[in-house]
């Protein structure tokens, strides 16, 4: 995953940094946990248990990053105006698209 010349710098997460992290570490280990469902034929209905929960905390994780990024990268860009700022709203824009998407 390469990284965008834009997405250099501190970010608006990174004061919440260790606590997206350990909600990352929490969701990795569902995953694994699912890993281990399927390998031991565990029932279908137990295991799409497990995969909606950890999809709700993918979305919990993105939902907040979402709104790290508005209010710190977003606002930035609109405080200092021109053609950055529509970037911005376009990029925050897109990737709520691709939210809703998923």
């Amino acid at each position: 995953m390469s990284e965008s010349p834009a997405a250099a710098g501190p970010h608006g997460y990174s004061e919440d940094k260790e606590d997206y992290l350990k909600r990352l570490r929490r969701i990795e280990g569902q995953i694994r946990g699912l890993q281990r469902m399927v390998e031991d034929d565990k029932y279908c209905i137990d295991i799409l248990t497990q995969v909606s929960a950890a999809t709700k905390a993918l979305q919990a994780v993105s939902l907040g990053l979402m709104d790290e990024h508005l209010h710190h990268c977003v606002a930035e860009a609109i405080a200092e105006g021109g053609a950055a700022a529509d970037d911005k709203i376009r990029e925050a824009s897109d990737a709520i698209a691709r939210l809703v998407r998923s």
